[in-house]
């Protein structure tokens, strides 16, 4: 079998999660209606409502630490396996429950296997994969998550939100049965000084050619200059040692970029709008009865351009799809803002809802060709391998908070300055966060996470270095040359005086 159909095989289980996850993010689209209905019999109220929306946000919290602890005990395999088993439990939790207390308590399982899988998903697919598909398969997972959204609206328009929960299990059980095939990672062996068994995963993965030797030398080689701990770390030990990593420049560089990552994201609607996709396109058009046909063709949409962004992030770099995408969507963002507001202010006659939905389509198919995609990939790309448990849980952190904070001040921000004041907001900070970006982030298509380790340790990669010495040599050269002739002129000089 082909390395690139292992790889893919291996990563299918980890798309399956990320469709988990978006269905679990969009559950509420469903669910939050059918409750605040008169004839439900769960009642909540605004708050409440609120809430059971944005806790996933918490619960992820503990699932990031967690998964980054079992990840570096366990590996990434077994660390996989078993935080799916909250995610399955809760959707079980969800579909018999019977009061608020319970929905939450199902809702903050998934949460937790939601935020353990994201990262932890992310680091599999770089270790898992080579430089040039690594691009690809990352931001499949964010094409998953659309996917995910689409089916939960689909879903709970024609069944009911008990017989939703129950569905959704499918994606979890799947995935968990595919990961019971993998290898363990190679890099994860590597870092335990199993080079034997991490050179037999590897080939399995990637293949036997020329390139995969080189990238599998340079791993191995990497690891064996690291000292060897023998001594066994007492608490205060691991955390002084995990204070002093926030010392560390390889540390410090990539924990902004996840930072960054976390605001953009949350700053683009990534997890805002298929959470609340209803209320928006209800207010956007003014006609709740059709609203599902608006919000399924938006769904169609952004997950195709999130498909169709894994294609161009094999033909352009980085940088130039996050900076493309980013700035074009801001400027369609606030023209649609703009747009709204006038229409409030009875400036632009009501009831031609096509504009801004047609709007809405382009900002959409803008953010997710580049502007969510890409930071969700650095999270696989970005931090060291020595760093990578502290960075996942880290990374976790930020954005669960940003997730939290996103989802918590939406149904406010929608109430109290619409849905105009409510992008507006977030374009504003979006724009900042990509001037930011701007200065913070270097390019790492087609780059080994050794290649990406190093510059984050030396400030620039190595062919950049051998670049930059060929120059130096060539204008010494230059320079030799120069003198070499002017000497010999000076020579003729005196040669002609004297005659």
């Amino acid at each position: 079998m082909l390395p690139v159909f292992k790889q893919t095989w291996a990563v299918s289980a980890v798309l399956l999660n990320m469709l988990a996850q978006g269905m679990l993010l969009s559950y509420t689209s469903s669910l939050l209606p059918a409750l605040r209905a008169p004839d439900s019999d769960i009642k909540i109220d605004l708050n409440t409502a609120s809430w059971l929306s944005s806790c996933v946000g918490i619960a992820g919290i503990p699932g990031f630490f967690i998964s980054a602890f079992l990840m570096n005990w366990r590996g990434r395999k077994q660390a996989h396996a078993i935080v799916l088993i909250p995610g399955l439990i809760g959707w079980l939790v969800m579909y018999f429950a019977n009061n608020v207390t319970t929905l939450a308590l199902g809702r903050v399982l998934g949460g937790f296997t939601a935020g353990a899988t994201v990262s932890l998903g992310a680091v599999v697919i770089g270790e898992y994969t080579s430089p040039n598909n690594r691009g690809t398969f990352l931001n499949l997972k964010t094409a998953s998550v659309c996917l995910g959204g689409m089916v939960i609206h689909i879903l709970g328009t024609f069944y009911h939100w008990r017989t939703v929960a129950l569905m959704a299990m499918i994606p979890y059980s799947i995935s968990l049965a595919i990961i019971f095939t993998w290898p363990e990672s190679p890099a994860w062996l590597a870092s335990k000084k199993k080079y034997e068994s991490s050179e037999k995963a590897f080939y399995w993965l990637r293949g036997n050619s020329e390139e995969s030797r080189k990238e599998l030398y340079e791993l191995i080689q990497a690891q064996r200059e690291k000292p060897v701990t023998t001594k066994k770390m007492t608490i205060k030990d691991q955390l002084t040692k995990l204070l002093l990593k926030f010392t560390k420049r390889d540390f410090i560089k990539p924990l902004n970029i996840i930072i960054a990552s976390g605001i953009l994201i949350e700053a683009c609607g990534r997890h805002i709008f298929p959470a609340y996709a209803s209320q928006i396109i209800s207010e956007v058009t003014g006609d709740k009865t059709q609203s599902f046909y608006y919000t399924l063709a938006i769904d169609i949409i952004i997950t195709g351009s999130a498909t169709f962004s894994s294609v161009l992030v094999k033909m352009y770099k980085r940088r130039t799809l996050l900076f493309t995408s980013g700035f074009t969507a801001l400027f369609v963002l606030f023209s649609v803002c703009t747009y709204l507001y006038l229409e409030s202010k009875d400036v632009i006659s009501r009831g031609n809802s096509i504009i801004p939905i047609a709007l809405f389509v382009i900002y959409f198919v803008s953010v997710n060709l580049g502007c969510t995609a890409i930071p969700l990939s650095l999270c696989g790309e970005v931090w060291p391998l020595e760093h990578r448990d502290a960075g996942v849980a880290i990374s976790g952190l930020v954005l669960s908070l940003a997730v939290l904070i996103g989802l918590q001040v939406t149904p406010h921000l929608l109430e109290s300055i619409k849905v105009y004041g409510m992008f507006a907001l977030f374009g504003s900070v979006m724009g900042v966060t990509l001037v930011i970006f701007y200065f913070i982030l270097p390019e790492t298509k087609d780059r080994t996470l050794q290649e990406i380790e190093e510059y984050f340790i030396y400030g620039r990669y190595k062919d950049e270095n051998k670049k930059e010495e060929a120059k130096m040599n060539m204008a010494s050269e230059k320079l030799l040359k120069f003198s070499h002739t002017d000497k010999l002129k000076k020579n003729d000089s005196d040669v002609e005086s004297k005659m």
